[in-house]
């Protein structure tokens, strides 16, 4: 495992110098500071968790468009009134064409609506759970997501996470290949092990350069030839 520095520098060759590699880093927002984090109300984060649900097999530009209409269907991702709806309203939505109308992506809305109204008992709100979560446990909060939501497991997640401002890495194919070549990965595989020992790389480059887990992860995939 190189010092990130080494990194950056092969990052910064690739992209054509350290100039440009700035302009590509300042090209989108960072992440948002805890408050801020908690500052966002529970049904945002349902409504984020169920775009990234339906973005996942579904053309982006198609979920984007019709996007009006899932605020409208699903009252505004109420995390309340969602979590109480019964049955049928959720059957009923099948046949909605102001959405995609696919059952078990319908159904994660209700399973999440609780399980954000589970989060808010504990923490007094699903948001504030999620701007205390340590960043260098993000592997754990992927965890959680997987076990205690619904389809938010793997890279969904973690695009729900980055989108609505979560400090956050992304694991795509070039992320992957430059941490195996780092030999931080073993392998491509989403072992228990292998994800630890991810995490723990990304906490040492993060502590060892300033910066946040975001930008390390688009340097890392800018890195790959």
């Amino acid at each position: 495992m190189r010092p990130f520095s080494e990194i950056e520098a092969l990052a910064a060759e690739q992209k054509g110098g350290h100039d440009t590699l700035v302009s590509l880093l300042a090209e989108r927002e960072g992440p948002k500071t805890p408050e801020e984090l908690a500052a966002i109300s529970d049904d945002r984060w349902l409504a984020m968790f169920t775009r990234c649900v339906f973005y996942t097999g579904f053309s982006w530009k198609v979920i984007d468009q019709k996007w009006p209409g899932f605020e409208e269907a699903f009252e505004g991702f109420d995390v309340g009134l969602l979590s109480f709806w019964p049955d049928e309203e959720y059957d009923r939505l099948t046949s909605d064409k102001r959405i995609v109308r696919n059952g078990m992506k319908i159904r994660s809305v209700q399973a999440n609506a609780l399980f954000l109204k589970d989060l808010a008992a504990e923490h007094g709100s699903a948001a504030r759970f999620f701007a205390d979560y340590p960043v260098t446990d993000q592997i754990g909060l992927m965890d959680l997501l997987k076990k205690r939501g619904s389809r938010l497991g793997g890279a969904t997640g973690s695009l729900a996470l980055r989108f609505i401002g979560k400090e956050s890495f992304m694991l795509s194919r070039d992320v992957i290949a430059a941490l195996i070549r780092e030999k931080v990965a073993f392998s491509d595989k989403p072992s228990k092990k292998n994800l630890q020992a991810i995490q723990q790389g990304f906490n040492e480059w993060k502590a060892e350069s300033g910066r946040s887990l975001n930008e390390i992860s688009r340097i890392l995939a800018f890195s790959v030839g």
